[in-house]
């Protein structure tokens, strides 16, 4: 696995304290040329006093690690580090910040103009959501993987694998709930649509 790269922001006494543990770390922290390839900014809370650094640090979407004594206390970033910190703390912020924002991606679909989230199993628009069941989930998975209308049957066996409990009922009787809480909640009757060859989004 090749390293992260990590541009370190902040006062010159944090910057060269970072650049002396370089041998230790297990990221490459950049701190001369910020226009090279990074994926993470760990950066000193006052970096954020410095106007070009906090707008450097708020306009992007990179994984953002705050340090600092009072740094828990602020809540829009990706991780914290409470300095002082030893070199395992480091390098542990920074790794755990990198898995987390990779398993959150990989959990997050959007759909339409709503956004998935397959390990809460919520369907959420701004501030509202919805509860779905698992097979729902599974459901609109499928909807969304497939671009073209799916056929009762093929839901049927791809989402219930034919299990003995599927009646002949159960694709529309879960299209319908599905429905009926998105109409509900979000006052959209368009979200699953259906024609003579089946359902789509």
């Amino acid at each position: 696995m090749h390293k992260l790269n990590v541009l370190i922001l902040g006062p010159a006494s944090f910057i060269s304290t970072l650049d002396e543990l370089k041998p230790f770390l297990k990221f490459n922290a950049l701190s001369k040329n910020i226009n090279e390839n990074y994926n993470i900014i760990l950066f000193h809370i006052d970096a954020l006093k410095d106007k070009k650094q906090k707008e450097l640090i708020e306009n992007n979407n990179y994984i953002k690690i705050c340090a600092g004594e009072t740094s828990g206390t602020l809540k829009n970033f990706d991780g914290y580090l409470n300095l002082p910190a030893t070199l395992k703390e480091i390098n542990l912020i920074v790794e755990n910040s990198a898995v987390k924002k990779k398993f959150n991606k990989n959990s997050s679909i959007e759909i339409k103009n709503y956004f998935l989230n397959k390990n809460e199993r919520k369907l959420s628009q701004l501030d509202n959501f919805i509860t779905l069941t698992e097979k729902e989930v599974q459901l609109l998975e499928l909807l969304l993987n497939i671009k073209r209308p799916i056929s009762k049957d093929k839901i049927l066996s791809t989402v219930w694998n034919y299990s003995t409990d599927a009646d002949t009922h159960t694709v529309e009787t879960h299209i319908y709930r599905l429905r009926k809480k998105i109409a509900d909640k979000f006052m959209d009757n368009n979200f699953i649509y259906n024609n003579k060859d089946g359902y789509y989004l």
